[in-house]
């Protein structure tokens, strides 16, 4: 046994052991949420929506560290992202690389068979995805910080992420993952304005070839530029189809055509928002001091919304489910973190104290970002 060299006084030195990194999974981590044991096979513990949300939750900020640690050089033995999916019996499948400077910014984990082996589990319990691809948000560090914030300037700009690399590689790997394990078995995940706007968009995009993943998005973004120009072009639209119903030109057939095509168009487009069913349905979870994410649950937004459940946990909705066109599954935080940076924060989101609301949210800003999943057919030519 070598000995402990001694210090400047001459006495011996005590090796003490390193210190926890804050973000070690037993130091940051949640506190009550146990591991997958053999009892899964009986009853699944992804069956209950917190529990869902909250490893979810831990996936994305297993994703944060991957980058942390690539920036800190950090290797497999060392590196704190493996102790956030490891206990859940998950692996660490792929890693999405931007190119242009290296850095890491998702991540796609599959149900490890081996380890689950290795504590009696026999197969996949049932809820337990097959694979989750998982998205981190902004970075702020030097290493990150350009190709981060111009996807934050990109969304912010235009509402839409498809012209990032990141966007292609996030959507290449989901729909990878879909095609190997099936569309219900594989979920998307993200936190913040670019990771939860790339799980939403990549998440829609295949919707629209008819692949229905399940979609949780943390704190996505709710603001931007080009969105809020469309409400304003739709605002006057309404207020002017209103003016000229008032005033309409009478012995003018093209006159009243225009006005018979005009209540056409608003029938089609009530019959698409009450009548048509929804067969994707993203998970949003929403901290209403968080301005990033609040508009989704602003009263002056046309927000109405119908209780799936009083309790944290009860009333969950599967991706895939029934209910209205542009409608989402929205989990609000009732009491929770009133500052800001806490309330865009992840760990919230595994907190064992969060109170939440789940309610099924139908309002004007994500009918507008769903709108074109369920939009009617056209009308036959006449």
């Amino acid at each position: 046994m070598a000995k402990a060299s001694p210090d400047q006084k001459g006495g011996g030195a005590v090796a003490t052991p390193p210190a926890a990194s804050p973000f070690e999974f037993r130091v940051y981590g949640p506190r009550n949420l146990p591991s997958p044991t053999w009892r899964d096979l009986l009853r699944s513990s992804w069956k209950n929506a917190d529990y869902r949300r909250m490893v979810i939750a831990c996936f994305i900020q297993g994703v944060y560290l991957l980058e942390l640690d690539r920036q800190e050089k950090r290797d497999e033995l060392t590196g704190l992202a493996p102790q956030w999916w490891r206990p859940f019996k998950y692996r660490l499948a792929q890693v999405l690389v931007d190119d242009r400077d290296g850095s890491i910014y998702g991540a796609v984990l599959e149900w490890d068979r081996q380890a689950a082996l290795s504590d009696y589990i026999l197969f996949r319990p049932t809820g337990a995805p097959a694979a989750v691809v998982a998205l981190r948000g902004t970075l702020l560090k030097a290493a990150t910080f350009r190709r981060d914030v111009q996807d934050d300037l990109r969304f912010l700009a235009w509402d839409s992420l498809k012209g990032s690399v990141r966007f292609a590689g996030a959507l290449a790997a989901l729909r990878a993952a879909a095609r190997r394990f099936g569309a219900g078995s594989v979920c998307v995940g993200g936190h913040s304005l670019a990771g939860a706007g790339f799980a939403l968009q990549v998440g829609k995009a295949l919707a629209k070839e008819g692949i229905f993943v399940e979609c949780h998005v943390f704190n996505p973004p709710s603001v931007s530029l080009a969105m809020s120009l469309k409400g304003f072009a739709e605002t006057a639209g309404e207020l002017w189809g209103r003016v000229r119903s008032w005033i309409p030109y009478v012995g003018s057939q093209a006159a009243a055509a225009d006005v018979s095509g005009c209540g056409r168009g608003e029938a089609t487009a009530s019959l698409s928002r009450e009548g048509m069913q929804c067969r994707w349905l993203p998970h949003l979870y929403i901290n209403t001091n968080d301005y990033i994410c609040c508009y989704y649950n602003d009263a002056a937004n046309g927000t109405a919304t119908v209780a799936a459940g009083g309790e944290s946990g009860k009333g969950a909705v599967r991706g895939g489910g029934g209910g209205r066109a542009g409608v989402a599954r929205m989990v609000v935080t009732s009491k929770g973190p009133s500052k800001f940076l806490e309330a865009h924060g992840l760990d919230q989101w595994w907190a064992d104290d969060v109170e939440l609301q789940v309610a099924l949210n139908h309002s004007t800003l994500i009918d507008r970002q769903l709108r074109s999943l369920y939009a009617a057919p056209p009308a036959a030519a006449s």
